[in-house]
């Protein structure tokens, strides 16, 4: 089902529900996702799945009644029919709805770009091979997966709109003694992701945590490298910049308040990834939710726009209750100071490479790990530290380090003054649990609160 046909598709439904209930107001997406995944483990490839699904979403408010209803099946005929019958018979018993907000107007749209093809099986094999070669037979596990998604919607205010996008995303650590090293990436297409740097690096960083040593809880400068960093992008978003948010007043947000450091940029560019319009069809574009330090943004869906007496950002999830999240939210890298070294350590994302040599002292941290926000309103979060840690002094990297427990303000360490140098380089990291991708640089910053090691 190409494109075309899912236009189609919408705008059948779209009639369909017109024709039996002309003041209804409808919303359909109709979409195609390709997805592909090889997973490794014990330096072995153990699975490799490919999946092809279709799937229409309806959204249907009639009477002050609000339903929504999916099909995986439901395309042509009969079927089709039977799901159209299905929603106006449970719309009349769904639950009200007065805060509904209506459905997009119609705007133009660019035509939909060609997404990336998933690409074979081999493609994703020579990508493990490469990362398993370059652990020189340290235990590896990880994986490397491709999606294509082409998606349409239609609405009854005659609004239709297609898309299509993919990525490709790796993920692997190699481990040593218990020690484990991380590398990770996303990237647009399969042929951009290099299995054998990615290898290389994560099998350093295992290499070099052996013997570690044990520091005192306590505050001190650190050095997050990128796969650390989109945890901090990652709960600005859904906590911070999230409009539903702030109408609640549940977030530290204060549009035109300089809340961070003016070396800070963040900003969400979904139409850069093909991704033009939001779950309720409302377009999307690049919008700075940070300049140079001064919150400048939230993102709205239309449901919260209208609460809040302003205009949807494209930022809807579909779901209603989470309001409007920017997934693919980038902060904008530094200014570069010259190529990076040709010195830096083998286990040093590049991204952060360039940095390292300006630091007197700081700890190097390569990812944070089951991290749970305590305090929404001030985004105090919590979690530990995991796949590399190691003591930075006079620029060179001195010892391995336990992993600790930390407990800190995400907006507090990107405070003005707080941050010291943002890398000059932003590579895009997947989320593992939804849909995103955040682009990111290393961050320099001043304080982490460590509250704890591995003694406690």
């Amino acid at each position: 089902m190409r494109v075309r046909e899912l236009t189609d598709l919408a705008a059948t439904v779209v009639e369909l529900i017109g024709n039996a209930e002309p003041n209804a107001d409808v919303e359909v997406t109709t979409d195609r996702t390709e997805q592909a995944l090889t997973r490794f483990a014990n330096s072995a490839i153990h699975q490799n799945v490919a999946d092809e699904s279709a799937g229409i979403r309806l959204r249907l408010h009639l009477d002050g009644r609000t339903i929504t209803l999916s099909s995986s099946t439901a395309s042509t005929g009969d079927e089709l029919s039977g799901f159209v019958d299905r929603a106006l018979h449970t719309v009349r018993s769904g639950p009200a709805d007065p805060g509904w907000p209506g459905v997009a107007p119609a705007s133009a749209l660019p035509p939909p770009g060609d997404a990336p093809l998933v690409g074979a099986a081999a493609e994703r094999a020579a990508v493990v091979r490469a990362f398993v070669d370059a652990a020189g037979g340290l235990e590896t596990a990880g994986y490397c997966r491709t999606t294509r998604s082409e998606r349409a919607f239609a609405n009854s205010a005659g609004h239709a709109a297609a898309a299509a996008f993919g990525s490709s995303a790796f993920d692997g650590i190699a481990r040593r003694d218990g020690s484990d090293g991380v590398a990770r990436v996303e990237t647009d297409t399969i042929g951009e992701v290099d299995g054998h740097a990615l290898g290389a690096r994560a099998t350093a960083k295992a290499i070099a945590s052996a013997n570690a040593v044990e520091l005192p809880a306590g505050r001190y400068p650190v050095l997050l490298e990128p796969t650390a960093v989109a945890d901090l992008v990652s709960m600005l978003v859904v906590y911070g910049f999230n409009g539903k948010a702030v109408t609640q007043r549940q977030s530290f947000a204060e549009v035109g308040t300089a809340q961070f450091d003016a070396s800070i940029t963040l900003v969400d560019d979904a139409p850069s990834l093909g991704i033009t319009f939001d779950a309720d069809g409302t377009p999307t574009a690049r919008r700075v939710l940070v300049d140079a330090g001064t919150t400048a943004a939230v993102t709205h869906d239309r449901r919260t726009a209208a609460e809040s007496s302003t205009f949807s950002t494209g930022h809807s999830l579909g779901g209603g209750s989470t309001g409007g999240v920017a997934l693919h939210a980038g902060i904008s890298p530094g200014a570069s100071t010259g190529p990076v070294p040709d010195d830096i350590p083998e286990l040093v994302d590049p991204a952060a490479g360039s940095l390292l040599a300006s630091i007197d002292r700081a700890i190097l941290v390569s990812d944070l790990w089951y991290t749970r926000v305590l305090d929404p309103k001030s985004l105090v979060v919590t979690g530990l530290t995991r796949n590399g840690v190691w003591l930075i002094e006079n620029g060179e990297i001195t010892a391995p380090v336990k992993n600790f427990r930390f407990t800190q303000a995400y907006p507090a360490a990107l405070a003005p003054g707080a941050v010291h140098q943002v890398g000059p380089i932003a590579v895009g990291i997947p989320e593992g649990w939804i849909p995103a991708r955040w682009t990111v640089p290393a961050l320099h910053l001043a304080s982490w609160n460590f509250t704890g090691g591995a003694s406690g």
